[in-house]
């Protein structure tokens, strides 16, 4: 078991400080009473995944592709419960049409993005949609806050939460590259 859970160990002070963050978000996501993750496969988005996978108090729903997690909320609201989606910047584009039913059915909704396109970018592809994710939720009416520090990202966590569940409105935060890291590929 040693071996395992060394191969699983931080290899370095950033990868550390990821893991760190990211377990904090979890906890934090956690306390303010989510119970349903859904997710697109991501590397930004791991240890997020992994604790949600691992925890028998939460529903953790792989997603086709990121429209099914806009749906996936709103039936968690209507059920009484609280549900986050985590996607990439580039399944946003994904979401625009199914974003009109939390606008319409008036669903609170919260997003954590993680961000491509933006600081050190290195992938071509990632730029379009990447450069398009503020424009695309300030046209769908969301509230938009981003994080580009570890110390931020549980006060916004909780200031996201608030402003979703008990305002009822849709919140998306996103997870920049200067948290995240920049992509070389």
């Amino acid at each position: 078991m040693a071996g395992a859970n060394a191969a699983n160990a931080p290899k370095d002070k950033a990868e550390e400080a990821e893991v760190s963050w990211q377990n904090a978000l979890y906890d934090t996501l956690k306390a303010q009473g989510v119970t349903q993750f859904s997710y697109v496969p991501d590397a930004g988005h791991r240890i997020l995944i992994e604790r949600s996978l691992a925890d028998p108090d939460v529903h953790a729903v792989a997603l086709t592709t990121e429209e099914e997690g806009v749906a996936l909320a709103a039936g968690a609201h209507l059920g009484g419960a609280r549900a986050v989606l985590l996607m990439q910047s580039s399944g946003l584009g994904n979401c625009v049409n199914f974003m009109s039913m939390i606008k319409g059915g008036n669903f609170p909704f919260l997003t954590f993005i993680s961000m491509r396109g933006d600081f050190g970018e290195g992938n071509p592809w990632q730029m379009g949609m990447g450069q398009a994710v503020r424009p695309v939720l300030d046209a769908m009416n969301f509230i938009t806050v981003e994080v580009t520090k570890p110390e931020e990202v549980v006060p916004t966590a909780i200031a996201a939460s608030t402003m979703a569940f008990k305002s009822g409105q849709p919140v998306a935060v996103l997870l920049t590259q200067k948290l995240i890291g920049a992509k070389a590929f």
